[in-house]
C-alpha cells in the first residue's frame, strides 16, 4: 500500500512551501510552478499557454473546459 501512496507524498513535499526558504523545493530546482497532476488529465489555461498553441486552438480548449464546469 505504501508503493501506492508514495509518488503523491513526494509530489507533496516536494511542492510544499518551506519556512526557511519561502520556496517550493520544486521552484528552486526549475524555476517554475510544478503543474498539479489533475490539470494534467484536464489541462489548465497555463498548461494550454506553455504549450503556446494557437489562438483558435485556445479559444476552443477555453469552449471545453467552460462546458465541463457546466456539465458538473
Amino acid at each position: 500500500m505504501v508503493h501506492v501512496m508514495l509518488p503523491y507524498a513526494l509530489h507533496t513535499y516536494h511542492t510544499s512551501i518551506r519556512t526557511s526558504t519561502r520556496a517550493t523545493p520544486y521552484s528552486l530546482v526549475y524555476g517554475t510552478k510544478s503543474i498539479l497532476p489533475v490539470e494534467v488529465g484536464i489541462p489548465s489555461l497555463r498548461v494550454l499557454a506553455e504549450v503556446e498553441l494557437e489562438e483558435v486552438e485556445w479559444i476552443q480548449q477555453r469552449l471545453n473546459q467552460l462546458n465541463l464546469i457546466e456539465e458538473k
